[in-house]
């Protein structure tokens, strides 16, 4: 039986993608910092199913990522689906350092331990859930951008050191658009996808094993049109919902 780990699961994006993997038959280890979710989740399949309470902003949380593992019996596939992000002009240091923890710290925290376990393994596949928004700096949302440009850079590196390495590690780097979860509070955004329809991609592109995967070929427009504009004209746009 295959073995998925997905850490952000108790809602959202990282919840579907872990529904998918139960019907699918693989055994499936969620984590998430809300307890009684994940506790519920285990009881749709209590012989199938592994949770661990885990904040990725913690310095516990990779103690908790292999004690998770430990239950699994081990992991062929890991995913990180955590972040958060908001809009944010008036520029309050407290939400752009939380975003910057979250999507940036622990993003690495979480990402070398996965990346150590396989590495000690000498095979697995390494997938984490960016988005978008780190195509170009967002002037609505600096950190959230600036944090997803990070995450899209350091699984490059490190799919450049598993081969330096030669290491057997897959590597997929999810890009979604605007996706309806607790991210987003509310329907205005444009293009807004549900988290179940996403899921399905998601679990056919890790199946494909795909490298770089934008969501909804709407997506794969816009950050192909984003590419081709100026900086100093995209300085001057005006990007938000």
């Amino acid at each position: 039986m295959k073995r998925i780990v997905i850490i952000g699961a108790t809602s959202g994006i990282g919840y579907e993608v872990a529904k998918v993997y139960r019907q699918l038959g693989w055994h499936v280890g969620v984590a998430g910092r809300r307890l009684e979710l994940l506790e519920k989740f285990k009881e749709q399949a209590p012989g199938q199913i592994e949770i661990q309470e885990l904040d990725v902003t913690k310095a516990d949380a990779v103690e908790k990522l292999h004690r998770l593992i430990g239950k699994l019996g081990g992991m062929d596939l890991f995913l990180l689906s955590t972040g958060v992000g908001s809009q944010n002009r008036a520029l309050h240091p407290d939400i752009e350092l939380a975003t910057v923890n979250t999507n940036a710290i622990g993003f690495t925290r979480m990402v070398t331990a996965a990346f150590n376990y396989f590495r000690e393994e000498g095979k697995g596949h390494l997938a984490v859930i960016s988005s978008i928004a780190g195509t170009k700096g967002l002037g609505a949302a600096p950190a959230y951008s600036a944090t997803k440009c990070f995450q899209n850079t350091y699984i490059d590196a490190l799919a450049q050191l598993a081969r330096m390495e030669k290491l057997q590690i897959d590597f997929t780097d999810i890009r979604p658009g605007f996706v309806k979860t607790d991210l987003l509070k509310n329907d205005t955004y444009p293009l807004l996808m549900r988290p179940e329809r996403v899921a399905q991609r998601i679990v056919r592109a890790l199946k494909r094993k795909k490298r770089t995967v934008i969501i909804d070929w709407r997506y794969v427009a816009i950050v192909f049109l984003w590419n081709l504009i100026p900086k100093y004209i995209w300085e001057r746009l005006s990007i938000h919902n």
